[in-house]
């Protein structure tokens, strides 16, 4: 039996109705897919999962379908396979196939072909998310997005073998990237596209709207985790720009959506939220903003994206450290909810 990383969080009693819609098969089901999308951003509420999938219908259909295909597909498997009810009826097991969804879509030409890969890649993502926390949660490390990074690279490599597959322009190509040669001047409306644009890119949503969509989803569940998000988003511009990056990298909102990620798991999520552990994340999104870079350089002659990796390297390190560092205090995986209610136990505890 493995232990639940993520209790099920139950919607506020104000809903009329929730109870009895999960109680059935297939309300469960659903209620698990919305979770499971919500989860892509540690938010394990099916409210704030519907905000996210509306953002990305909002943005597109087609990657709003693939997300679906995604999301369903992965959490069949953990289901065919065996595993323990808790983990995908808490969305363990679904967001990483929905990124891996949206990814190929994203990434080469919708198509019958696409859509098989998508479901093996969706499979993939559960056995390695299985194998992750196999391996990393007895060490008090979570798998983060690492199960949809790398059943994407492994399946865009392959891709470039497989002449049913067209990719699309947004598949880097070419030799070492050049030095910049334009420089961003700051304005209102760059901070503004980039800053909500942050938040659409953490799911290949380059939309202002879809951006708006997830931060509201973010605040349905957790104010702090959206004000870390939103802190995150203006780091990762602010770095960019301070680095002198171009104003179109910066516009599009892909400098903010792995720092992004990286203040939700920092700041109140893996860590009990204090002032130390606040500058703690402050660190961890500065570096993350710093390694996007690292990332696209190396992987461009090779035409893979970065995707989340910066994300997941630099919250790993982070976490991995922290039990040398005294003045923070780590959240057991077994007994994450959110960080407001990390906050409720610190204090009950007296502290400690």
């Amino acid at each position: 039996m493995v232990a639940l990383p993520w209790p099920t969080a139950k919607l506020p009693e104000r809903v009329p109705g929730y109870e009895e819609v999960v109680s059935n098969p297939v309300g469960g089901f659903l209620d698990s897919l919305l979770r499971g999308v919500s989860q892509i951003m540690f938010q394990n509420n099916p409210l704030t999962g519907a905000l996210f999938l509306a953002g990305i219908f909002y943005n597109s259909v087609t990657f709003g379908l693939y997300a679906l295909l995604g999301v369903s597909v992965s959490t069949l498997t953990a289901i065919a396979m065996g595993v323990q009810r808790d983990l995908w009826r808490a969305g363990l097991f679904g967001f990483n196939g929905t990124l891996v969804g949206i990814a190929l879509a994203f990434f080469l030409e919708p198509s019958g072909a696409v859509a098989a890969y998508v479901i093996v890649g969706a499979a993939l993502s559960t056995v390695i998310m299985a194998a992750l926390l196999h391996l990393l949660s007895g060490r008090g490390v979570p798998a983060l997005t690492a199960p949809f990074v790398l059943a994407t690279w492994f399946l865009l490599f392959a891709s470039f073998s497989f002449h049913v597959l067209d990719q699309t322009a947004f598949i880097p190509r070419g030799a070492f990237p050049s030095p910049v040669m334009e420089r961003a001047e700051p304005s209102p409306g760059m901070f503004f596209d980039g800053f909500f644009r942050g938040f659409g890119q953490v799911m290949f949503q380059d939309n202002v709207g879809t951006g708006a969509f997830f931060l509201g989803g973010l605040l349905v569940n957790s104010p702090i985790s959206m004000s870390f998000a939103a802190a995150g988003s203006l780091i990762g511009l602010l770095v960019g720009l301070g680095m002198g990056s171009p104003e179109t990298a910066l516009r599009s909102g892909l400098f903010g959506f792995n720092p992004l990620l990286t203040g939700i798991a920092l700041g109140g999520f893996f860590l009990v939220l204090t002032p130390w552990s606040a500058l703690f994340a402050v660190l961890g999104m500065v570096v993350t903003a710093l390694l996007f870079p690292t990332f696209v350089n190396a992987l461009t002659p090779w035409g893979m994206p970065a995707l989340t990796a910066p994300f997941v390297i630099t919250t790993w390190l982070f976490i991995a450290a922290v039990p040398f560092f005294r003045v923070l205090r780590p959240v057991p995986l077994t007994e994450l909810s959110s960080p407001e209610g990390h906050l409720r136990a610190y204090a009950a505890a007296g502290g400690r």
